[in-house]
């Protein structure tokens, strides 16, 4: 069943999402090799709760972090570790936070210094294929649109594969609600889209193949071949002319031009 939104919930929606952005912020402004997955969680579930939010991915399912870090060939769903982080590494992170009993979700994917300039390029073009799929997130159109436009960039345009087997999903009092938002698709396809509608777009796209496996964790999803693979997400809610997007990256933006660890990725906006 999809759970269509009133004005004040989507407003409690994008105050969950903007402590997430919060906490990315604080992530953002300390990333640097030697650092740990594990001392950026701490750092961010630190900022959530001093913030009166709760940590949404902690506990969930099982899970046990309040950030999934995933470096590198990592997808998703990567548990933090004491693995120092490195230069030249890319460090997918994904957020979420509870705050007055609504989730917020937004993930972003940071590169610190050494990057090679066709990974960068990866990051940039998944961000953009985030972008090109928002636009599409208006009323009257369908789910597969979305999809589409996302396809159609990070694919097709580009040559990179989309991830299939995980989903953008809708968002709300549960973090994983109908419907399902799949990064590919037909346009036309799927249910319509309508005002109240709050969806989490989240395209994963993979330097190499489209392949995915599991690792030994159960949790942590990587590629396939290995090479570097992105993730970038927004909560959005569907408008009447355009998308309302509730989590914010500019703050995020800010701090990695501020962190002269981080590199900063190229807008194609």
């Amino acid at each position: 069943m999809i759970y269509y939104k009133t004005k004040e919930e989507i407003e409690l929606i994008r105050e969950a999402c903007l402590l997430v952005c919060k906490a990315h912020e604080t992530v953002a402004a300390m990333i640097k090799p030697g650092v740990t997955g594990i001392q950026i969680d701490r750092a961010a579930e630190e900022c959530i709760r001093d913030h009166g939010g709760v940590p949404g991915f902690k506990g969930y399912k099982g899970f046990p972090a309040t950030l999934c870090i995933s470096p590198n060939e990592g997808v998703v769903h990567g548990i933090p570790t004491d693995r120092e982080f490195q230069e030249g590494d890319i460090i997918s992170v994904d957020c979420g936070t509870i705050v007055n009993e609504f989730y917020g979700d937004s993930a972003f994917t940071y590169a610190l210094q050494g990057v090679a300039e066709e990974t960068l390029e990866l990051l940039s073009v998944t961000n953009e294929s985030l972008y090109r799929g928002i636009d599409k997130a208006v009323v009257g159109n369908r789910i597969g649109d979305i999809g589409y436009a996302i396809q159609q960039y990070a694919e097709k345009a580009n040559g990179y594969g989309v991830v299939r087997e995980l989903v953008g999903h809708g968002v709300g009092k549960n973090l994983h609600e109908a419907p399902e938002v799949p990064n590919y698709g037909s346009r036309g396809r799927g249910i319509m889209l309508k005002e109240g509608l709050v969806i989490a777009i989240e395209p994963m796209v993979n330097e190499g193949t489209r392949a995915v496996r599991q690792s030994d964790d159960g949790w942590t999803i990587i590629s396939r071949d290995k090479k570097p693979s992105a993730h970038f997400e927004h909560t959005v809610a569907v408008g009447k002319e355009k998308a309302d997007i509730l989590s914010n990256h500019d703050g995020i933006i800010e701090e990695i031009k501020n962190n002269p660890n981080l590199m900063n990725i190229s807008s194609k906006r």
